[in-house]
């Protein structure tokens, strides 16, 4: 050491090492554009809400149509039910017992004819159903308008009182009605499970209300569907007694078809 050796400087204390990132040139610090942020996609549209017409004022109008079918069935064609069943059987118990006005082969028909359609039915709603509650709605409407087409057609071509019209319009509404009942089931809305029978429309309307001790919460729908059906056989009535059985039958089955346009999948 001879005193005139400059003076060792430090050495530089090691760089951190960079951060890994993907390759390729990285921007300056406060270069970068904008970071571009995706918009919020818009919710995709339930399929099942489309159509318009929800499924409980739907079967309130099936509800009524059931009255109405049942007012051209009993009224002009011998006291037989095509829609309400469990009446069927008690007028095909009073036909076995030989009550005049009342006709075994027409009431058996009916009913045989409404559980061929009911099994039709739970094998279209089986098959078409997968997961959504408008299809098998739409089909079966449209299957039911053009049987009530038919039958209108049948009316308004032949006498009410042949034999040949009897038993067609029987079969035709009666499969129509089973054929119905068995989608209706198998939606599962809340107090609108069938559109043909309200016994136990009634008995809940009864005792879930206050007077039973219940809070009556459910009444409106239950009440709705109770006047409805009401409604659809006084128009039935109406219609039968001053005018011909195809009017009314007709306009059950435009009914329909509108329905099967326009019903959705919500209730």
């Amino acid at each position: 050491m001879t005193g005139t050796e400059p003076p060792i400087e430090p050495s530089e204390p090691p760089k951190p090492p960079e951060p890994s990132g993907p390759s390729g040139p990285s921007e300056p610090s406060g270069l970068s554009g904008p970071t571009e942020t995706s918009e919020p996609s818009e919710p995709s549209r339930d399929p099942e809400a489309r159509g318009g017409v929800r499924l409980v004022p739907a079967l309130l109008v099936l509800t009524a149509i059931g009255g109405l079918v049942d007012a051209v069935t009993f009224l002009g064609l011998g006291h037989v039910f095509t829609a309400n069943m469990t009446g069927n059987v008690v007028v095909l118990g009073f036909a076995a017992a030989g009550a005049p006005g009342f006709s075994v082969p027409h009431t058996a028909t009916s009913l045989v004819c409404f559980l061929a359609g009911a099994a039709i039915g739970g094998r279209v709603v089986r098959r078409v159903g997968e997961g959504s509650r408008r299809t098998p709605a739409r089909v079966v409407l449209a299957a039911e308008a053009l049987l009530l087409a038919v039958s209108a057609a049948v009316a308004s071509a032949t006498s009410d009182d042949a034999p040949a019209t009897v038993y067609t319009i029987i079969t035709l509404t009666a499969f129509a009605m089973g054929l119905r009942n068995a989608t209706v089931r198998k939606l599962a809305v809340r107090d609108l499970t069938t559109t043909t029978v309200v016994t136990m429309t009634l008995t809940g309307l009864a005792s879930d209300s206050r007077a039973g001790g219940g809070t009556g919460r459910r009444s409106p729908r239950r009440t709705a569907a109770v006047t409805a059906m009401f409604s659809g056989a006084v128009l039935g009535a109406v219609l039968v007694l001053h005018n011909d059985l195809a009017i009314p039958l007709l306009l059950a089955a435009t009914t329909s078809a509108v329905l099967a346009l326009t019903v959705s999948g919500k209730e």
